[in-house]
Formats: C-alpha cells, sequence, structure tokens
C-alpha cells in the first residue's frame, strides 16, 4: 500500500473536530468512506492515529506526533507547483502577457517596437481579456506581466498586492456620441447650460475603464439620472454602441481618436468630463525568468531614453 495524499487532508480534518460525521461532510463523502480512508492512512503508518473509544474521538499520542508531520508534508506539496514554475521560469524565453483588449491593438504594437531598439523581444504568449481577468493571471503568476490603464487616485488588486509598476504611456478617457446631422453630440452632457437626452453606455465590473470612471465620476454621473442603455466589459463594444449613435460612452483617445477626427465621434461633454490616464506595465512579484528580466530592464531604460 502506498500513501495516498489526500489522506492528509481526512487526518486533519478528523484532528480538528474529532467527529467523523462532521468531518466526513467537510471532506464531502459518506461517513463510512471517510472512515474506510482513515483506516487505510492508520494501516499504512501501522499504528492508531484515533482512540475511538471516546468521543469526540481524540489523538493518539502517536496521533499527536503524526499531526505535525501531516502538516510539514501538505506545505512540502503546496509547495512543489509553485518551484517546478520557477525552475521552468528561469529557462524560459517566452513572455508571458497579459493585456486589456483596448490597448492590445491600440498601444501594444508600437510600444514593443519601440523597445526592441533596447533588447531583443523574443515570443510572445499574449493573453488579451478584461483587466480583471488579466489581473487574476498575473496574481496566479499565469502571466508575468500586465499592461493596463491606470490613474493614480485609483488602485486595482495589483496596487494592493504590491506588484510593481511603470507607467510607460498615457491615455485620455473621453466621453463621446455620434453627432446629429448638425455635427452636435446625440447624446450629451451638459454644456452652457444645455443638454440633449442622455443615454450611457456603461462598463461591466471586470473593467479597469469601468473602475477608474466610477471611482473618479461616479456621484456626479448618478446625480444626472441619466438611464443607462447598454453594459459592456470591452471598450470596443461600447465604441461600435456609439457609432450607432446608441448613447455616450467615455472611450479611450487610443481607441478612438481617428473616429473623431473622421467626424464618425463627436466629444459629448465639457473638458472636465475628461479622465487623464497612465498605461501602466504591471509585474508579478515572483523573480522571474532572465528573458523576463531583461524585458523588464528594457521598459526601465525606454522610460528614461
Amino acid at each position: 500500500m502506498t500513501l495516498n495524499l489526500s489522506w492528509l487532508d481526512d487526518f486533519t480534518a478528523l484532528a480538528a473536530s474529532g467527529n467523523f460525521s462532521r468531518a466526513a461532510d467537510e471532506r464531502h463523502m459518506t461517513q463510512p468512506a471517510f472512515s474506510r480512508r482513515v483506516r487505510a492512512l492508520e494501516e499504512w503508518l501501522g499504528v492508531d492515529l484515533f482512540d475511538r473509544s471516546s468521543q469526540p474521538a481524540q489523538l493518539t499520542e502517536t496521533g499527536n506526533w503524526f499531526r505535525q508531520v501531516a502538516q510539514d508534508l501538505q506545505a512540502e506539496v503546496a509547495r512543489i507547483p509553485g518551484e517546478a514554475r520557477a525552475i521552468a521560469e528561469a529557462s524560459s524565453t517566452t513572455l508571458r502577457i497579459a493585456s486589456t483588449h483596448a490597448l492590445s491593438f491600440t498601444f501594444l504594437p508600437r510600444w514593443l517596437r519601440a523597445l526592441e531598439t533596447h533588447t531583443t523581444v523574443g515570443p510572445i504568449q499574449l493573453a488579451s481579456d478584461t483587466q480583471q481577468k488579466c489581473e487574476t493571471l498575473v496574481l496566479q503568476s499565469k502571466a508575468q506581466f500586465m499592461l493596463a490603464h491606470g490613474h493614480a487616485r485609483v488602485r486595482g488588486p495589483l496596487d494592493e498586492a504590491g506588484c510593481p509598476s511603470l507607467v510607460v504611456g498615457t491615455d485620455r478617457l473621453i466621453p463621446v456620441s455620434a453627432p446629429d446631422r448638425n455635427g452636435r453630440p446625440i447624446h450629451g452632457l451638459p454644456h452652457d447650460g444645455k443638454s440633449t437626452a442622455v443615454h450611457l453606455l456603461s462598463y461591466s465590473a471586470e473593467s479597469g475603464l469601468g473602475r477608474i470612471l466610477r471611482e473618479l465620476k461616479g456621484p456626479i454621473l448618478d446625480r444626472l439620472h441619466a438611464p443607462n442603455v447598454l453594459t459592456a466589459h470591452l471598450a470596443s463594444v461600447l465604441r461600435t454602441m456609439a457609432l450607432d449613435g446608441r448613447g455616450l460612452a467615455w472611450l479611450p483617445q487610443l481607441l478612438v481618436g481617428d473616429d473623431i477626427d473622421a467626424g464618425r465621434l463627436v466629444v459629448a461633454a465639457p473638458e472636465e468630463w475628461s479622465i487623464d490616464l497612465e498605461i501602466r506595465l504591471y509585474r508579478d512579484r515572483a523573480a522571474l525568468g532572465k528573458a523576463a528580466e531583461t524585458f523588464w530592464l528594457a521598459a526601465q531604460a525606454g522610460l528614461a531614453g
């Protein structure tokens, strides 16, 4: 018989309460099945770990010794995936970058070209998604870097986790609408005491741009009592709806600059409604492999240059 590592979790659950029924529920199995697993662990060791003559069951002297052994084994097993990733990370030449959707096809390509003047950028595994999902990838060490919009007054999960970051660019969040036949916004916020009927196109909770907008303009927007006609994760979706005349959306200038220049979209509010943005590169707190550390140093050098 060989040790089944899940028996350690069974043992820990029973040692905590001494109640077979409660521990079985905690381990999501029937009590008979749970009891057989505890007995199998004892047979593997060749000793009794619990005194079943008392209620609740008490650890034997050997059981008390094994409790620390089990904790040490569980801690060692928990470290193995991280150590395996660290070994793979050290020799990997592939960069794992998570980027918000809008920056993936506006800012990222030209930024990478500029960065290549400082270093050779190897293969890139790019995850383009909502900011919330990108943040999760970094926090789980599934991505080494994240590129996203930010603001000095709005903290996100990576800031709270202490992940280092660099400001590698700037952008601007602008309220825009499709124009009417006279070139005025179909959906506009108050300007010189005048306002058109306003329908809002909003970001969902997964959006980093939505987080910034809610933090900085939320109370003022609430006082407008303007109906929210559509909510979406991605700025590109809100852009499409704004172009269709369905409402007013706050969109990054990098995304809609050409639309504004061509008159397909117009600024729909006074200057104070716009928000200056940073474009930030975050990195995992853990030590990175050589290729990723070189990339980080090149990003820093790019700022200095």
